[in-house]
């Protein structure tokens, strides 16, 4: 991994950085569903949105893809370029950077919610897709049953991660994701619906067989009511015809 010279200050920023998007590598989280869709890469081009320290790029590089990272924060698109063949250090509420060629794919994982224009960002990404390629789109559900039940209490309160994560600038329900698919010219080939991150929110402690079955039958119930219980959205789109 790249050296960082960082100071005090610095150092803190990026371990907070990394507190917070660490690879959840639970069977039902957003980033195994992501890893399971894109399999073997078979030296395909993906661009990697939001590439953080490398955190999905890392295992993407080692199963084939040639990838390409867009990472705002400088500390972490540094350690994250070790895993990349390029790595632009971009804010995309600036703009989407100069790329060079098509990708096969472009994941878009936790990262059209910290936007203040996603539909542009969407749309000028698109363009840069091969023929056939595949767009991977990962969201929260802002109607999912506890912000639902907070509403109804008159709570809305940001907290440092989660569904009402203090950067989080836009918000959607699976309705108004397929809009902003629609008018980036993509159209869903598959979904998916992630559980509440029990692994995340309870104590190490409480991990083991219980909490695995509980989050089981969360997932379970997700699949089954995407819209209410579902925690995450996931689509995996392609340029309509």
């Amino acid at each position: 991994m790249l050296a960082i010279d960082a100071g005090p200050e610095d150092h803190g920023h990026v371990v907070d950085i990394v507190a917070r998007y660490a690879l959840k590598a639970d069977p039902f989280s957003s980033h195994s569903v992501i890893l399971e869709w894109l399999a073997e890469g078979h030296g395909r081009r993906l661009l990697d949105v939001g590439a953080a320290d490398g955190l999905l790029s890392r295992h993407l590089t080692g199963r084939g893809w040639k990838v390409t990272g867009i990472e705002a924060d400088p500390a972490m698109a540094a350690a994250g370029a070790t895993f990349c063949e390029r790595m632009l250090v971009a804010d995309l509420n600036r703009g989407v950077p100069a790329l060079e060629g098509l990708f096969d794919t472009i994941v878009c994982g936790d990262v059209l919610e910290h936007l203040a224009d996603p539909r542009d960002v969407l749309r000028t990404l698109v363009a840069a897709l091969a023929p056939g390629g595949d767009v991977v789109v990962s969201v929260p559900n802002v109607a999912h049953l506890w912000m639902r039940l907070s509403l109804l209490v008159g709570r809305f309160e940001y907290a440092d991660r989660g569904i009402l994560d203090r950067t989080h600038l836009r918000f959607f329900t699976q309705r108004t994701l397929d809009e902003l698919l629609v008018a980036a010219g993509l159209e869903p080939v598959q979904r998916a619906t992630t559980p509440v991150p029990l692994y995340q929110v309870a104590a190490a402690r409480w991990h083991g067989p219980a909490l695995a079955a509980l989050h089981a039958a969360s997932a379970a119930a997700a699949r089954a009511l995407p819209r209410m219980l579902g925690y995450q959205f996931l689509v995996r789109a392609r340029r309509r015809p």
